[in-house]
């Protein structure tokens, strides 16, 4: 749900004709109430000519189904109709389409879509910061940790306050082993979001490495305490009885982490 809350409030501005901007809104708006219905009415609409707010309502229908894969196309099909009409909202479709990629797990085509929204040379500001973010996460599934490196620096500049940035950010630094930069890092995710789960599994996990077991016993208790029935939880419960049976446990790795926010 965290994805679909994304996609629904990035939702480009609908077009001007009379009528369709309405007709998208309660096509929207359905998505959110009923899915399938949506992804019914969605596809009457693209079949009767709807055009680029039909597909982008098509693929908010079936992202809320968790249909990632067809989500991922018709947000492709949007974005290149978009381009063909030159309305200003392609990248932004190219944006909803990388990260319905990155949810099915396919992380070349999600770092693709994103290198094309960032060559449209038309997000600025926060959406900018969340691309970036975004090729970092895909960048991270591929190995490519100094490519990931460069895009959360660049996220971090332009959206200081998404804690995701911090968490990503510390996760990245642990993984190549640069401690320093990892508490930094997660200290000021921390901040930011202090009841996530995910980020005090990764305090946790940040701390066993840097031989402080019992911090990182009492940062994964919290995240058990604040979302317990989360998959960072669960990650924690893991890491926890392991460290119980082996003081030398290595750190847990962290869940997926989600969409970033708007």
């Amino acid at each position: 749900m965290i994805l679909l809350a994304f996609l629904l409030q990035s939702v480009a501005p609908p077009p001007a004709a009379p009528g369709e901007e309405q007709r998208f809104d309660e096509c929207v708006a359905l998505v959110a109430s009923d899915p399938a219905k949506g992804v019914q009415i969605a596809n009457d609409w693209r079949i009767a000519g709807g055009g680029v707010p039909a597909r982008h309502c098509l693929a908010l229908a079936y992202a809320a189904q968790q249909r990632w894969a067809p989500a991922a196309v018709a947000f492709e099909q949007a974005a290149r109709d978009s381009e063909v009409a030159r309305d200003g909202r392609a990248a932004n479709l190219w944006v909803q389409a990388a990260n319905a990629r990155l949810a099915a797990g396919e992380a070349q085509p999600a770092r693709a879509a994103i290198d094309t929204a960032l060559a449209h040379g038309t997000l600025t500001g926060e959406r900018l910061g969340e691309a970036h973010l975004d090729r970092a996460r895909a960048s991270v599934a591929l190995g490519d940790n100094a490519g990931a490196r460069t895009d959360l620096d660049k996220a971090l500049e332009l959206v200081p306050a998404d804690p995701l940035a911090w968490l990503l950010s510390a996760t990245l630094a642990r993984r190549v082993n640069d401690l320093p930069r990892a508490q930094k890092d997660i200290a000021e995710a921390q901040k930011r979001s202090p009841d996530d789960a995910s980020v005090a599994l990764e305090a946790g996990n940040i701390a066993m490495l840097s031989g402080s077991p019992e911090a990182a016993r009492i940062a994964w208790e919290a995240a058990i305490k604040n979302q317990s029935e989360s998959a960072a939880a669960k990650s924690a419960a893991a890491a926890i009885k392991a460290l119980d049976a082996d003081p030398g446990t290595p750190a847990a790795e962290p869940v997926p982490a989600p969409a970033p926010k708007p």
